[in-house]
């Protein structure tokens, strides 16, 4: 029987040699070449590119052969590439898509196929599921004639002068400079190698770097820029004097802080310490945008700057339609995703760090005692996130429990229900608690914030507790 394909918003992710095996990875290039071709019979170009895990190269050469195949000149780039340097580039470059193999911070033995359409957003449902029915057609169909191009439209592509040119233009490079700002950078043996560190030490700025060489295995855990997997780059600030630690995960989507002092900054401070930034530094006031699932402390710095406020589902593809639509000076997920006005509709790990820099070097302040004044100013606020396994039979009675409408919750009265993802109950203080079921396993992620340290551990117990009573 053959594993059925299903791309999710961050494309379609498997186990190597599993159901991610060469037999499955042409049945989804073949999928995603006639979906190109549907759209576009002549004339079709699409950037194919990786980050560094085990066999990437491969990939790439595999999926160029059938995107030729199918009459569709491939743009192949050789090396590793951040997933935002392929946002840039299939919007510089007109083209029709980008394949870039990756599983993100997902552990080393995963890949993954991430599908970008030409706005360089990730693909919509809409085109995901007619990829997915193109894979089940060449399934059961007879295949497709085969159609050669000239080799002399087999093109290669390198994305990063182009991207690494936009990222100065963004970011005040002259400001880190001129700071004398000392920086550590951890690109996790990932797609951001020779990326920030090589773009602030080409302005002049000191830069110290880790993992900075090729390792399928990262280090033998996931990719992931989480605080637990940093004391690597804390050691590297400690040995240079760096005042911040930047890090990006496998494909530098998503990002990770060091403060000067070691501390590790949630994300969903990060996105609020920028957003703050932003309007002080660049005067932008068009808007800022969140999941559901992201801190509150963004709408109390909405308000308090008079900036319209898009509370999105998770997923960034709708923060990106509201970047197009210049709709947000700053859009972000507590996920570690974020990007920003007049860039790429997708989240973008690099410039964060390198936004993070800017705002220490010109406010000349650690970015702990900038989030202390900003709490100072309109409060503190305290987040969490937890996932829970369950069993079948909790999961059957806890679904059925999510569509119910709670008036009270472990003894709180709940002011506010929203069910924009999941199910969110708002309390009279501010404090609240949001479950969404995971798609793909027998997982709950249970985010929760209060107002206080105490407050969240309270909360914390109770959002445990509502699941499994």
């Amino acid at each position: 029987m053959l594993t059925q394909i299903k791309f999710g918003t961050s494309g379609w992710r498997a186990v190597m040699a599993e159901e991610f095996t060469f037999a499955n990875v042409r049945r989804a290039v073949g999928g995603i070449a006639r979906y190109v071709a549907s759209q576009k019979p002549q004339g079709a170009r699409v950037i194919v590119g990786r980050d560094p895990r085990f066999l990437g190269e491969t990939f790439c050469s595999m999926a160029a052969e059938i995107l030729a195949a199918q009459g569709i000149a491939p743009l192949v780039v050789a090396d590793p590439a951040p997933t935002p340097a392929f946002a840039h580039a299939v919007i510089q470059n007109k083209a029709d898509g980008v394949i870039n193999f990756t599983a993100s911070h997902n552990p080393p033995e995963y890949n993954g196929i991430k599908f970008s359409t030409p706005d360089g957003c990730p693909a919509l449902p809409e085109v995901t599921k007619k990829i997915e029915a193109e894979i089940v057609a060449g399934d059961s169909g007879p295949s497709a004639k085969a159609r050669t191009i000239a080799p002399a439209e087999h093109a290669a592509l390198d994305p990063k002068p182009a991207y690494l040119k936009r990222l100065a233009e963004i970011v005040d490079l002259d400001v880190i400079r001129k700071a004398n700002l000392r920086v550590a950078f951890d690109p996790m043996w990932g797609a951001a190698r020779g990326y920030s560190d090589e773009l602030l030490r080409g302005a002049g700025v000191q830069v110290a770097t880790v993992h900075d060489h090729r390792d399928v295995l990262f280090g033998g855990h996931a990719p992931e820029p989480d605080d637990h997997l940093l004391e690597d780059l804390r050691k590297k600030m400690r040995e240079t004097g760096a005042q911040i630690g930047i890090a990006t995960d496998g494909d530098a989507d998503r990002f990770g802080i060091v403060d000067s002092d070691g501390t590790f900054l949630q994300p969903n401070y990060v996105i609020a310490l920028l957003f703050d930034y932003l309007v002080e530094s660049r005067g932008w006031k068009n808007g800022v945008a969140k999941s559901v699932a992201t801190t509150n402390l963004i709408n109390a710095l909405a308000e308090s700057h008079g900036v319209e406020l898009h509370e999105t589902p998770v997923g960034f593809k709708y923060i990106g339609e509201l970047i197009m639509q210049d709709k947000i000076a700053i859009g972000g997920e507590e996920s570690a995703g974020l990007s920003i006005r007049y860039h790429v509709p997708e989240k973008d790990g690099l410039l964060a760090g390198l936004l993070c820099c800017e705002a220490v070097a010109r406010r000349g302040k650690s970015l702990g005692e900038q989030l202390k004044a900003l709490c100072n100013q309109v409060g503190s606020y305290y987040p969490e996130r937890q996932n829970f396994r369950l069993t079948p039979e909790v999961k059957a009675k806890f679904t059925e429990k999510l569509r119910s409408d709670p008036r009270e919750f472990c003894g709180h009265p709940v002011s506010q229900v929203v069910r924009t993802d999941g199910l969110k109950l708002v309390f009279s203080d501010g404090s609240w608690v949001c479950y969404r079921l995971s798609g793909t396993e027998p997982v709950v992620r249970v985010y929760t914030e209060a107002r206080s340290e105490k407050g969240l551990e309270k909360l914390s117990t109770a959002a445990k507790h509502w699941i499994f009573e």
